[in-house]
């Protein structure tokens, strides 16, 4: 039976691999930090994800990248208000909001967002839990050790496939306590968080192991080091070509949702993915 997702009343169909095109609205982010500041920019780059095949936008107004600082509240809403505003009643795709703070949450949740994709899993914020199961939305939930700020310190595993499985299960496990309900839930391994080149590669490799989970399973590579480890092109803006290569391998080990900051590129290669299939 294929899943629909409800985001705050835009459907989001799973029944075939979807695109989240990114949308970064913050100064520092690893690829195109700086270059969306602007209620203009930002629309127009919501814009041309849509025109180009995406699913659903992600927008971001911290960034997450290994080493970024944290950011307050205050200034996490004052860069994501009036572009989600401008974004929801101009683009109609589901809207995910890349953030693990309650108060963005509800915030962005009365503007139109429909979907919060939190790479803490709802750790760090006492309130994500009850304010997630109170507003009736899906969550992504990622995993990650430790923070944006010191991940990279701690990047070895004995067995990263279990380890992030027993993570995400158990956090599956705490949502469902806390009234989220299952259906509700997707799950995110975390590609290039606190995970040098050898996790990353042994858990994309084994990633229909996290089948077990039962939730749809969000994938983002996009640009990643990783990439730039494996292609040998040192500059994020140009592993497209990988970042499509990964895209794919990802859908073929049961991805349903390619995070991506090149929508067009990745949904002509889904489309011929899909054609031959």
């Amino acid at each position: 039976m294929t899943l629909t997702l409800d985001c705050n009343g835009r459907p989001l169909v799973l029944g075939r691999p979807c695109v989240m095109g990114v949308l970064n609205i913050t100064p520092d982010s690893f690829s195109d930090g700086g270059t969306y500041l602007s209620v203009d920019a930002a629309l127009g780059r919501a814009q041309r994800m849509w025109e180009e095949g995406a699913d659903i936008i992600d927008i971001g107004a911290e960034s997450t990248r290994p080493g970024a600082p944290a950011v307050t509240q205050e200034e996490e809403l004052r860069r994501l208000l009036p572009v989600l505003e401008a974004v929801a009643a101009e683009v109609p795709l589901p809207i995910s909001i890349d953030t693990s703070k309650a108060a963005v949450m509800r915030a962005a949740w009365s503007l139109g967002a429909g979907l919060m994709n939190d790479v803490t899993a709802l750790r760090t914020d006492p309130l994500a839990l009850e304010t997630i199961a109170g507003l009736g939305i899906p969550v992504c939930l990622m995993h990650m050790r430790g923070t944006p700020q010191n991940m990279q310190e701690n990047t070895r595993y004995r067995d990263v496939v279990a380890e992030v499985k027993d993570f995400l299960f158990e956090r599956v496990a705490q949502c469902v306590a806390a009234g989220i309900p299952r259906h509700h839930l997707l799950v995110d391994p975390g590609f290039g968080f606190a995970k040098d080149l050898q996790a990353n590669r042994t858990l994309l490799r084994h990633l229909d192991d996290l089948a077990s989970l039962e939730a749809p399973l969000l994938v983002g590579l996009s640009r990643k080091r990783m990439i730039g480890e494996l292609s040998g092109v040192e500059s994020a803006s140009e592993r497209v070509a990988g970042s499509v290569a990964a895209a794919l391998w990802a859908v073929s080990r049961g991805a349903s949702i390619v995070r991506v900051h090149d929508v067009a590129e990745t949904v002509q290669a889904l489309r011929v993915w899909r054609g031959l299939a």
